[in-house]
């Protein structure tokens, strides 16, 4: 198998990653969560739309929308924190359009 992804020119090491990251996320996704507590940001109501997490077993985290409860995402503990840390960072945060007082498009 290695001499295969060698002769594709992929990296041996990036392959086993892969192979890795992707047991991660089967194992992740059959957790039964059937269970799960989830979480929303304090000050927010019942019946408004909103983001929930729930903390699941070796730190993975499943995000959902309060709209949409049958759709979660799952995250591996390195995923979330890196999503964390990169929001803390200011990665993710929205440019202002012009009807909120952003920059006009020239």
């Amino acid at each position: 198998m290695a001499e295969a992804a060698a002769d594709k020119g992929v990296d041996v090491g990036d392959e086993d990653v892969r192979a890795r990251k992707e047991r991660e996320r089967d194992e992740l996704y059959a957790l039964d969560i059937s269970g799960a507590e989830w979480q929303s940001a304090p000050g927010t109501e019942e019946h408004e739309e909103r983001v929930e997490i729930a903390y699941l077993p070796a730190g993975a985290v499943a995000m959902r929308s309060s709209l949409d409860p049958d759709t979660v995402l799952r995250y591996t503990e390195a995923e979330w924190r890196a999503f964390v840390l990169g929001a803390r960072d200011g990665e993710f945060d929205l440019e202002r359009s012009p009807h909120e007082g952003g920059p006009t498009a020239e």
